[in-house]
């Protein structure tokens, strides 16, 4: 039977503290430096991958790294502890193995490892990309936006992800306004953009005047800080969040009731599926990037699929066909990690209506 892998980490060092208690105890600069000297680790073994097609099965493995420490620490130290990770999953057998939250966002995303390594490399994006825009254009018709004419604004827009989710929807959307920090690399999107698609109406934005004038947001940042506020949004927006750690703050929730805020490429996978470790999502689902791994793990796709800055859009529709083939589907709404129901959203429909009334 085939196998893959996929690459995790903890996000904050609070993560250590859920799964590990008794690291309370010990002061966090101490924390820090174990988790840098630890090597990469088995978490669970993935069983149950089937579909009608093929099986297979899969692992996780930790790179004892927080977000934080990704970006903080020198490239190379990063590097190196993503190709040892991505080695131990060669070692036990994987034929692929995919790189989760920042394993794919230092550096070149994934070039390096995958010139280091002896399998296949791929970050998930294409299908993180396709189940983002699928999930962020049904919350607009839900919320009755009509999405040929909204106001579409991208967080993190000259990033991987994020540039392709701009390539793709100034096609679909009424306007698209894009916000980065690199003004230079924005600049050199909107010329790609205005190259392939003539007429694009696009434009780049402070960001709290994008997020304002909005009826939907893509946020795709690689921040470790929240981007998005409860004043950053009108009523009856849409903010579908695919950054991790998360774009959205948790204030949102609390003190915007006329706004509907999802999670970014939640997927339901086939069922029988077993993850054997529990990373926030409840039995049968997992983040997009995660089902790209094992898509293409059923399909012997045994190749570096979505790596560099430079996601093709041929790909990102490619693994979107793929996805429907072997069983996987975009899932409901979740909601700052909880599912979210057709009821409520109608709630915060309703909501929006009165607050654009009053």
């Amino acid at each position: 039977m085939d196998k893959f892998a996929f690459l995790i980490h903890p996000i904050y060092f609070d993560d250590y503290y859920r799964k590990l208690p008794f690291l309370k105890k010990i002061p966090e600069k101490f924390v820090e430096e174990i988790s840098r000297r630890m090597p990469p680790v088995v978490i669970s073994n993935i069983t149950g991958v089937r579909s009608r097609f093929n099986e297979c099965a899969g692992q996780f493995i930790a790179c004892p790294l927080t977000s934080k420490q990704f970006i903080e620490l020198p490239l190379e130290y990063s590097y190196k502890k993503i190709i040892s990770a991505a080695r131990l999953a060669e070692k036990n057998g994987a034929k692929i193995v995919g790189l989760g939250a920042f394993t794919s966002v230092v550096g070149d995303a994934g070039v390096t490892i995958a010139k280091n390594v002896g399998i296949a490399v791929t970050t998930g994006n294409s299908y993180t990309i396709y189940a983002a825009l699928e999930g962020a254009k049904q919350a607009a018709e839900l919320m009755e936006i009509e999405w040929s004419q909204a106001e579409v604004t991208v967080l993190g827009a000259t990033g991987s992800i994020g540039s392709v989710c701009a390539r793709w929807l100034v096609n679909e959307v009424g306007k698209l306004n894009l916000v980065a920090r690199d003004q230079n690399e924005l600049n050199d999107l909107v010329d790609i953009i205005k190259k392939e698609t003539k007429g694009a109406k696009v434009m780049i934005q402070d960001t709290r005047q994008a997020m304002r004038k909005a009826d939907v947001v893509v946020a795709v940042s690689a921040s470790l800080e929240h981007q998005i506020f409860p004043e950053d949004l009108k009523p009856g927006a849409v903010v579908c969040d695919v950054a991790r750690p998360r774009d959205v703050s948790p204030r949102v929730a609390k003190e915007r009731n006329d706004v509907l805020v999802i999670e970014g490429g939640v997927i339901n996978v086939p069922e029988g599926t077993e993850f054997n470790f529990d990373f926030g999502f409840p039995p049968g689902k997992s983040y997009a990037c995660m089902a790209e791994t094992m898509i293409l793990a059923l399909e012997k796709r045994f190749e570096s699929y979505s790596l560099g800055r430079d996601i093709e859009l041929e790909k990102v529709r490619e693994i979107g066909e793929l996805a429907k083939k072997h069983g996987f589907e975009l899932d409901g709404f979740r909601s700052f990690e909880r599912n979210i129901s057709s009821e409520e959203i109608n709630r915060i429909k309703e909501n929006s209506k009165k607050a654009k009334r009053g």
